[in-house]
């Protein structure tokens, strides 16, 4: 079984021909509200890949509270270990441009309150068969909380360095699995700029020093991952994007489900990346993320 700790948004997002720069102001061509923020993303990704899936975090008491947890009710993740705060739910702002890239503020409202007392609680029914999958949406605190507490009880713990913060390297080295884009990667491990090749020699480095599983995520290059002293390299699809959002989530909750149904791991990776790419082909976070019989028709 996967836990997932993390956030849980509303997303309001506008569409455009293209993203402003800073201090203009672009027409929007279009609008609409999703259900998102990356724990829920996440989670609603590695059930629809297979896995039974418990998500654990907050929202408030508004409006946005009911859609925002909605579609994960209806596939199933269990909800029992959400709470409802007082105060508004957490909400991120998205601007689209007409290539799929996109801008995004993120207010985190309730998923401030997930505390460490909730995250030490969530490990405690979990087992070294179960998977933890976290991101960077809530406290730092309480990120660390469920590190530490899952490796104390041999649990497999995936961190996803996104949205990247000051506590991300820190909250990296106590993970077993950490995925990261390029940028955030090299944030990760100094700032500097790197080559293909260089990147490579750098994954291989970490991997080697510290025995955690690093994986990094290119955008249209694809994947590529260090695990166990063997180098990996996937692709997803070809395919002209409509919106980027949510795609790093479908991949992270694929990759996840793909470990805890014990598939081997370059296969767990080539089915969440070509996941995000499916991703990529439909509006929205939650509503873009694809079944598994799609992934499994593309594969």
């Amino acid at each position: 079984m996967i836990t997932v700790l993390g956030s849980i948004n509303m997303d309001l997002i506008a569409t455009t021909t293209r993203l402003p720069e800073p201090g203009e102001t672009v027409a929007g061509t279009g609008f609409s509200t999703a259900a998102g923020g990356k724990g829920a993303n996440q989670a609603l990704a590695a059930q629809r890949a297979g896995s039974d899936v418990r998500m654990v975090g907050a929202v408030g008491k508004d409006e946005f509270a009911g859609p925002a947890l909605a579609l994960l009710d209806q596939q199933g993740v269990d909800l029992s270990s959400v709470a409802r705060v007082d105060g508004p739910t957490g909400t991120a702002l998205i601007l689209v441009g007409s290539t799929g890239e996109n801008m995004i503020a993120v207010v985190p409202a309730a998923n401030g309150t997930v505390s460490q007392a909730q995250a030490r609680y969530a490990i405690e029914a979990m087992g070294p068969e179960d998977v933890l999958m976290l991101q960077l949406e809530i406290p730092a605190g309480s990120v660390e909380a469920a590190l530490v507490a899952a490796k104390a009880k041999g649990v497999t713990s995936i961190l996803n360095t996104a949205p990247l913060t000051d506590d991300a390297a820190r909250l990296a080295k106590l993970a077993d699995v950490v995925i990261a884009n390029e940028t955030e990667f090299e944030l990760l491990i100094g700032g500097t700029e790197m080559s293909p090749s260089e990147r490579e020699e750098a994954l291989r480095t970490m991997q080697e020093q510290t025995g955690q599983t690093f994986i990094i995520t290119l955008g249209a290059a694809g994947v590529i991952a260090a695990r166990e002293g063997q180098l990996y390299k996937v692709h997803g699809l070809k395919i002209t994007p409509l919106d980027t959002v949510g795609a790093g989530d479908t991949f992270c909750g694929y990759l996840a489900a793909g470990l805890d149904a014990g598939r081997a791991f370059q296969d767990a990776l080539r089915c969440a990346a070509v996941a995000g790419s499916l991703a990529c082909l439909k509006p929205g976070a939650q509503p873009a993320i694809p079944t598994a019989d799609e992934v499994a028709a593309r594969l």
